[in-house]
């Protein structure tokens, strides 16, 4: 793989907030073992991605992919909706 070719890491999550224009932010969960115990932990990270049509409402699962710094705090890019709130 050459250096132009990265790869670029996708994650799934739930949309929190669309009160920004253009942005969502959406929260990431991930599962972590214990470090003495085992039992796996649920721990959440929140991310901002841009959504240039405005297409996510509150609630939707969606997929967002890395990419370059659009703002300070987003550096996600909306990919696609994978399911929708309902309403």
């Amino acid at each position: 793989m050459s250096n132009k070719e990265s790869v670029k890491r996708t994650v799934n999550g739930r949309v929190v907030s669309t009160a920004m224009d253009k942005t969502i932010t959406l929260v990431v969960e991930r599962l972590v073992p214990h470090p003495l115990y085992g039992k796996y932990i649920r721990r959440t990270t929140k991310v901002h991605a841009h959504d240039e049509d405005n297409v996510c409402q509150k609630g939707d699962w969606v997929s967002v992919v890395e990419c370059r710094p659009v703002s300070k705090q987003k550096t996600w890019r909306l990919v696609d909706v994978l399911e929708r709130a309902v309403q």
